[in-house]
Formats: structure tokens, sequence, C-alpha cells
């Protein structure tokens, strides 16, 4: 997961072919912290730069070194930010519609696109409200439902009428997927898109494997090697991780298990699983090398707004057991590059791992049709689309 940094967004990749804006994108994540939202948003603002558009990026200053960037093109504002409880490598913006407001009152954007809902997020809210700017967002982030596990259920309503006001007051809202667009649509969320996310193509795929890293795993040609990636945290529902790799070990014993992430869990992971390998964070040269080397992904989280690992994974050639929801929904095409069960359905998740144990054969031919499913995902087209949500949104015409 290699972090993307200014100095790289200016790669001619996506030619341009509508009319330039002047865009200020508000986030209160971006590399080198590691999260899908900081390295998605990246790749989306490198896509809008290089189709000609003039990127004004709005995001916590992440240290106290931390200096502003700026390319023709593309320019950092850097505001006040504090630790994430629990993930101090994070930073949650502070406040700043006053300065906001005069920084776009000195430079007016066509556009402002906000990508987290935090207090920063608010702030750019009401500042391009307060100076009748159009306004687009992101939801990428199921905060409503992390609150059950954590043990703050009671705050899943507050929360949920929190981003369906925050959201309302934009002019669009962007999802990864249709199910999360009918399901906040039905929460009361208005103008909702879906706008699918993107993999680097390029970088995930199959040809990537190595039997060198697997040896490495302990593992042979033969052996079924079951990977995950992701934040080690409550709400990415790992127990079932483990539970699927015991099922499949009491049918075969060349088994292996790698986690690649880290995060509050890892600890309790490592000493309920002591077999199990962990890898901590890795690069995305690595990470890619670890997809592709890799017999089944596991994912059963039930709480993504998207899981951009599971089309990475996909690209990789890897084979993906997953619960019917987020992106799994959309890419994963059951007993064809992947298998689906019901959400919550433990039992299903588990009886499809222990069949797998005895069909290894399954999963290498999944793994052979992973990557066709994917493949017109690229950041290329990503970019397109967005880039069309905002003209509409500027009353501008392509």
């Amino acid at each position: 997961m290699t972090p993307v940094h200014a100095d790289q967004i200016l790669v001619e990749e996506y030619p341009a072919t509508s009319p330039s804006l002047r865009l200020s994108v508000v986030t209160e994540t971006w590399p080198p912290e590691i999260n899908g939202v900081s390295l998605t948003l990246a790749k989306l603002v490198q896509g809008l730069c290089a189709r000609n558009h003039q990127v004004q990026l709005i995001r916590p200053r992440q240290t106290h070194v931390d200096q502003a960037l700026q390319h023709e093109g593309f320019e950092e504002l850097l505001m006040r930010g504090m630790p994430i409880p629990r993930y101090p490598q994070l930073k949650l913006g502070l406040p700043g519609k006053r300065a906001l407001i005069q920084a776009w009152t000195l430079r007016r954007p066509d556009l402002v696109h906000i990508a987290t809902e935090g207090p920063l997020g608010w702030s750019a809210l009401q500042a391009a409200r307060y100076l009748r700017l159009p306004i687009t967002s992101d939801f990428r982030t199921n905060f409503h439902a992390y609150s059950e596990h954590y043990g703050v259920g009671w705050l899943r309503k507050p929360i949920a009428a929190y981003l369906r006001k925050f959201h309302n007051l934009t002019h669009l809202t962007m999802v990864p997927t249709q199910a999360l667009r009918s399901e906040l649509m039905a929460m009361g969320f208005e103008r909702v898109q879906v706008v699918a996310r993107g993999v680097d193509t390029d970088l995930f795929k199959p040809d990537r494997r190595s039997e060198t890293l697997r040896a490495s795993w302990g593992a042979t040609p033969q052996s079924t090697v079951l990977l995950a990636v992701g934040r080690l945290a409550a709400e990415k529902n790992l127990d079932m991780v483990l539970r699927a790799f015991d099922a499949m070990r009491a049918v075969r014993d060349d088994v292996k298990l790698v986690f690649v992430g880290d995060g509050p869990l890892r600890a309790s992971l490592q000493q309920r699983c002591p077999q199990a390998l962990f890898a901590g964070m890795q690069n995305q040269q690595a990470l890619a090398t670890y997809y592709a080397s890799a017999d089944l992904f596991l994912f059963p989280s039930t709480t993504e707004t998207f899981g951009n690992v599971t089309i990475e994974a996909l690209a990789s050639g890897t084979a993906v057991l997953a619960f019917d929801t987020a992106a799994a929904a959309d890419w994963v095409q059951h007993d064809g590059n992947g298998w689906l069960v019901p959400v919550n359905d433990d039992m299903a998740y588990l009886q499809v791992a222990t069949d797998l144990a005895c069909q290894p054969q399954r999963m290498a031919q999944a793994g052979a049709r992973a990557r066709a499913q994917v493949a017109r995902l690229g950041w290329q087209q990503i970019a397109s689309d967005v880039e069309g949500h905002f003209l509409r949104a500027t009353g501008s015409r392509a």
C-alpha cells in the first residue's frame, strides 16, 4: 500500500476531453496514511489532475513539520488536526469554516468535493454553502454501522441522522454500489449516484505470484494459502477468518493463513491463532505480490461501503469468499470467480470454506476467472465518470 505523494499527481495517464474545472477536494485522510479512503481518493485526484482540472486539496496537517505541496495544477491547503482516538496515526480535521471562507473568497473554486464527514468536512460544507458554491460528496465509511462493534450501538441513529443531514445539503452524493444507494435512499438520503471504485489493474495482476514468498510462509505449490487484508479491528468480523481457517485445517493440514494490516486486535488475534502469519502493513508493490501469491481471499466484513480489497484480490487472480454485500455483491460471481454467502450466515461461510478445502482445485479454477470481472475498473474510467458528475453539478456541459 504505497503512499501516493503530491509530486506523483501530475502523471499524464488520463487525457483531458472536457472543460477544466477549479476543484477544492476536502478530506481528513491522505497518504502516507494507509486506508481505503486515502488511497482511492489519491488515485482519483491523480486522475482529475491528469484530465486538466486544477485541484486544491484541503486536509489536516499530519505532522508538525508537514508542508503544503504545490505543483502546476495541484496545491494543498493544510488545516489544523488532532489524532483520532484508538488510531493515533490518523488525524481528525478541526473546524475551519472561517479560514475556508477566506481562502475561497480570494480564489473561488468551481466546485467543492467533500470526501469525509468529520469536523473539517462539516466546516467545508458550511463555508461552501455560505459562498453558494456547488458541493458534491462521497459516502465512504459506514460510521453508523461501526457503532455496533464498539459498544455504542445507541449512537447508530444519531450518527445516521447526522450523515443524512450532511449529505442532503450537497448537490450530489457518490456511493460505490447500487445496494448502498438503495440503503441510503431508504434512510432518506437524496440525490445519490453510483460511481464505482477503481483498481490499479497494472499493479494488481496474477503474474505477481511468487513461489519464493509462498515458501517464506511455509507453503508449497500444493498448499492452500488464505489471505486477509485490512485493518485488524472489531468491525472487520475477523473472528470469521479464524473460524474458516480452523474449518479448513480440520479437513487438510496444509493450509496457511496470512494477515496483512494492523490495528487494535492484532495482539489478541496473534494470541488466539499463533499458527497465522501477521505481516503488518505492506506497501502496494508488496501487497500486490501477497494477493497474487494466495489461493483464497477471505473477506467476512459486513460493514463496508465497498471494500477495495475485494477488487484488488480479484484483479490479482485470487478467488474471494465473502458475504453478499458491498463490492463482493457486485463483482464476485458465485462459483465463478469466488463464492458469496448470505449476510451474517456464518454456517454457510464455514461450509463453503470446508467444501473448498476438500476440493482445492476449485480455488485455482475460480482464480483463473477472477480478473476478467474487474478488468474495466481502471482509474481512467473512474476519473471520467466522476468528472461527468462534477460537470453536471456545476452546470457545465462537456
